[in-house]
Parts: C-alpha cells; structure tokens; sequence
C-alpha cells in the first residue's frame, strides 16, 4: 500500500477539469498524428512583407512541396527560395524560407515560415497552395499561442503578456506587458507556489510519517512561518492600488462639473477632434462619451458626463444619474469650474468642488477653473491662492477656447497618471488581470484558514495548503501534484 500521503497527492489532480482532460488527451496524442496548422502570421492588407507560418509534423513535409527541394533549409537559417505550388508547378513568389525543427521553435513543434511579398494575391495563393496538401488544415484563432503553452513554452501569464504586447497601445503599456511576458511574474507566482509545495509536503509527510522517528524536529514550525511570510508577499503584492490592472486596461478619467462648465470642449481640446457636440445650450450632453487617449505614454479612457444639477426633463435626469454612477467608479476626476462664476473665497470653491465630487472616499482630482480668458488679470491670482489655501489642489486655469493652460493641466494630468500607474519597470512585476487577483485572494483566504484549522485537524489545514496551491497553480496553469512527492523523497528519509 502507498502511504496516506501519496494516496491524497494523487487524488488532488481527479477527478480533472475538462480542460485538464482535453490537455491531458491533446499531449497523450503521438505527435505524427496531430493536426498540422497554417495561417498568415503578420497583418492582413497590403504590405512589404507577409509572414506565413506552419507548425506540426507535417511542416517538413509542407516546405518541400512549397519550395521543390529534396532537403530542409539549415535550421534558423534564411535562404532565399522560389515558392511553388505543388498542385501546378508555378510559381507563386520569390521569398524567404526558415526552417525551425521542434522543440526548438515557438509552439515547440516543427515550424516553417514563409516571408512572401505582402500582396493580397501572393498571401491568398500561397495559403491556397497551404490548404491543399494533405494533413494540413487552418490554425484557429490563437492556436499556435495555445501549442507553446500546451507544450510547455509559455506558461498562462507569460501567454497573457504576450497578447497584451500585441495590443499595447501605449509605451508604459509596452513596458509592461514586455516584462510579463518574459515571465517575470510567472518566476514570481512560480517560487510562491514552490514554497507552498514545500510547505504541503512537510505537512503531509508530518501526518503520516511522524510516528516512525524520520522527520526532523520544528517541521511544522517551519511551515507556519513560511505560511506567514507568504501570506505577507501575498498582501503587499494584492495591495497595489491596482496599478497593472489600470495601466493595461486605461486609467477611468472622469470630466464633471456643472451645465455650461466647458466639459465637452475639454474632451475637445484634449482629444484634438470634435468628438462631443459643444453648444451654449445648458445641458446638451446628456449621455457619457468615452474617447481613449495617451497622455505621456499612460493608457486614458475619458468621458465626458452630464452637467450636474436638478435636471427638470426625464432624458436629462438619466444623463446626470449616468454622470453619477460613472463618477462612482473612476480612477481620477477632472473636476471642471467656470472661473468666472467662482467666487475667489477658499469656502466657495470648496462648496462648488464638494458638489461635483462623489460623497465619501472619491477619486483623485483635478480642479480645472475653466474660461480663464475671461477673467480680468488681478482674479487669477486670486483664483489660485484661495486653491492653495483651501487645500484644493493640484488646480489650474484653463481657456479651452485659446488653449491657454493646456500645458499646465498636461502636467498635472501626468503626474497623477504616474502615481496611479506606477512605473511598469520599478519592483516587483503587478499583476495585470482580474482573474490574478480573484486567484490571489482565494489562495489567501486558505492560507488564513489554514492557521485556523491546524490546531483541530492537521488534515483540513494540509487541504488548505492544498487548496492554495491550486489557485496559484490557476494563475500559471500549472498544477501538478508529483511536485509534492518529490519533495517527500527529496526532503525526508522515506522508503528506505
């Protein structure tokens, strides 16, 4: 009989979940058998060059066909070759050909690249000629990104920041995901949950080899403090402020204030277009309208909202409701005041802001004193010393009708961007997805459980630990539970 120990390792991988079964299905399959796959790699539309891509067993076989030649290319070599197609013998381009035999390529199998010129009738015609060979067939979106992953050349966050590199949009956004994707958040999730395989086999090796005088003494003293230390990294590391997540999706900056204020032309002057009707009319924004930027290299989602007042007509009342809501859940707020109707006195201007900010802890702010033109030169001063003694700050005068200002707000917008977003290459990597963080604050919560469990049932708290290791190994998409024995055969005088 095995022990109690390997019996319960074994049994945390079953029943496996669907997606376990069809990997474990998928990586069963001999690899002469697998499916292989085609697809134009780089952009669609006319271009210098377009990259074709294969990968499968049967991409050895596919390059002969293509380029008539008897022998492969030099592995990772560029030749220049003429490409056929096999079922006419004519010629389709005059490209480049690389050869990458597995496992050293990207998906880990054998993979072939095309470099063709990029017009719509050379890509089409060579992925006709692709599609006509026999064990070749379409790859589906995401499919050779699923192959490195399936066969172990990216792990699930090294994956994500891969797709978050080709979507960047922005250079803090590039920096990040660049960093994520060469794995450093992956080394960070990686040693957490070498350390709670550590922790679990102690305990597990504790429950059923204690009796036989094998293990060291203070096992399970060691344990709980290595289950504290985690529990700490894992607080600081939730406790971000949410950084990754903003600078990858785009930090929410709200533009409120009351009807007439100049929000939309401030949507207008930033975003260098008219993306918001701007009228004299009081109240004419009555939706939110959403335009995405970058400021400084930060990622931005604006919106302009409703004037906010007692609006009279149903549509308008919506508007401010929406207005609202949207208020509730930004990053950073640009809190817009006509200065000409402002009063330089410190509790006026504290009056107006409270009104435009949301009641309790709100975001962040920007107080932007709006139609500065207008004011004569003694009230500016005025203006901008009742801020300062109020408290109100950062504040600015702005003309969205001149631009006068534009600058000054730029900078202040910059600075509080840089607060909220951090720098993607200072510390430790953030986590970047909302799934990292559901995860980590599961695992969390068993690590708390376990502290509670370990004085009634040492089973229940080895689970946790269990349990824990799970969620992390969701993050990664690696779990494995011969990690456990190993640790049992390496760390303890088992089986002897």
């Amino acid at each position: 009989m095995w022990p109690g120990t390997w019996r319960k390792a074994l049994a945390a991988l079953s029943p496996l979940p669907c997606a376990a079964a069809r990997l474990a299905k998928w990586l069963s399959c001999p690899a002469g058998k697998r499916d292989t796959i085609f697809a134009l790699s780089s952009g669609h539309g006319k271009c210098g060059v377009a990259v074709i891509r294969t990968s499968g067993p049967a991409s050895g076989a596919a390059l002969r066909s293509l380029t008539g030649q008897q022998d492969l290319p030099r592995p990772r070599a560029v030749t220049l070759q003429r490409i056929h197609d096999p079922s006419s013998a004519e010629t389709l381009d005059r490209g480049l050909v690389i050869w990458f035999p597995g496992p050293h390529s990207f998906t880990g199998e054998d993979c072939a690249e095309l470099h063709v010129h990029g017009g719509p009738a050379v890509v089409s015609g060579v992925l006709q000629a692709l599609g006509r060979l026999p064990g070749l067939r379409p790859a589906d979106p995401g499919e050779f990104t699923k192959r490195a992953f399936q066969n172990g050349k990216l792990g699930l966050t090294e994956v994500e920041g891969l797709g978050d590199l080709i979507h960047a949009e922005t250079e803090a956004q590039r920096r990040q995901a660049l960093r994520q994707m060469e794995g450093e958040l992956a080394q960070l999730y990686q040693r957490w949950s070498e350390e709670l395989t550590k922790a679990l086999a102690h305990v597990e090796a504790f429950i059923d080899f204690s009796e036989e005088d094998n293990l060291e003494e203070g096992v399970l003293a060691q344990v709980d403090a290595a289950v504290q230390m985690l529990e700490e990294e894992l607080k600081g590391h939730l406790l971000d402020g949410r950084r990754g997540e903003r600078l990858r999706g785009g930090v929410h900056v709200v533009i409120a204030g009351p009807t007439n204020a100049g929000k939309s032309s401030l949507l207008n002057l930033l975003c260098q277009r008219p993306a918001a009707i701007v009228s004299p009319v009081a109240g004419t924004t009555r939706d939110v309208v959403e335009s995405a930027l970058n400021v400084g290299g930060y990622p931005v989602v604006l919106s302009d909202t409703a004037g906010l007042r007692e609006a009279q007509d149903a549509v308008e009342r919506e508007g401010v409701s929406r207005a609202r809501e949207r208020l509730q859940r930004a990053d950073l707020v640009l809190a817009v005041l006509p200065a000409v109707d402002v009063a330089p006195e410190p509790g006026h201007l504290a009056d107006a802001l409270r009104a435009v900010l949301p009641p309790g802890a709100p975001a962040p702010y920007i107080l932007v004193l709006n139609k500065a033109d207008l004011l004569e030169g003694g009230c500016r001063g005025a203006l901008l010393g009742a801020c300062e003694e109020a408290a109100l700050s950062p504040a600015c005068l702005l003309s969205c009708k001149t631009g006068e200002g534009l600058d000054s707000l730029l900078s202040l917008l910059g600075v509080q961007l840089e607060q909220l977003c951090g720098d993607p290459l200072a510390g430790s990597p953030s986590l970047t997805q909302a799934r990292h963080r559901l995860h980590l604050t599961s695992c969390l919560g068993s690590l708390s459980r376990y502290h509670g469990y370990k004085a009634l049932d040492l089973v229940l708290a080895a689970e946790e630990l269990r349990l824990a290791r799970r969620y992390l190994g969701k993050i990664t998409g690696r779990v494995s539970a011969e990690e456990i024995l190993d640790i049992i055969f390496r760390d303890f005088c088992v089986g002897k």
